[in-house]
């Protein structure tokens, strides 16, 4: 019996689920952000951030943690095709962190709007 649509959706929220904890568990810069995150969800509870601050936080985690999910797919990718040093492949990995690079500057500028108000 094919499996239907519910069953295919719940295979792949597992499959989601295993791969978010495969970046937690092996990769240093998603366990950077994670504790990043942790700490600014910690800080929303103290400052009591209002819900639209609460939105724009989890906007900015969730994009920093897919992007950095995403490059290191990449990454791995890359890595996997060519393990030798390349410079189509290097430029291939920069682009992927540069992307990185922009969601992380996108969450700080966030935080700052968010939290600098309670520091004046």
């Amino acid at each position: 019996m094919k499996d239907n649509f519910i069953a295919k959706r719940l295979k792949a929220f597992k499959y989601a689920g295993r791969g978010a904890w495969m970046l937690l568990k092996n990769e240093a810069s998603i366990q950077v952000q994670a504790a990043i995150a942790v700490l600014m969800i910690v800080a929303g509870f103290y400052f009591d951030i209002t819900t639209t601050q609460w939105a724009l936080q989890f906007f900015a985690i969730g994009l920093v943690m897919a992007v950095e999910g995403a490059n290191t797919a990449i990454e791995e990718i890359a890595n996997f095709i060519h393990p030798d040093h390349h410079p189509k492949i290097g430029y291939i990995k920069d682009v992927a962190a540069g992307a990185v690079f922009f969601a992380a500057v996108i969450a700080i500028v966030i935080g700052c709007i968010i939290y600098i108000p309670y520091f004046n």
